[in-house]
């Protein structure tokens, strides 16, 4: 992934997207992706987690222009502890 966005970022010839979904393993995001999201710069980012402690921790690597306006927890896998987290951030103004 970072390595796609790296090519996005540093393209002169692509559109530039106003929102970004992201959906990572649970590890989490690379912090060169996040690096690259933050020179990219799209409205909003959707991400999804399965993991809310390495979602918090990407949302942490954001935060210098992000600011969380929604978040969703989603029980998907009824009568166990995993959730799917949902978090809505716009790019502040």
């Amino acid at each position: 992934m970072k390595d796609y966005l790296k090519s996005i970022v540093y393209s002169e010839h692509l559109n530039k997207y106003n929102t970004v979904i992201l959906d990572p393993p649970r590890s989490g995001i690379h912090p060169k992706a996040a690096e690259y999201l933050l020179d990219y710069g799209p409205e909003k980012i959707i991400y999804v987690s399965c993991n809310p402690a390495t979602q918090a921790r990407d949302i942490k690597l954001l935060a210098e222009k992000y600011g969380i306006t929604e978040v969703q927890p989603v029980d998907m896998f009824p009568h166990t502890f995993h959730i799917e987290n949902i978090v809505r951030l716009d790019i502040k103004k």
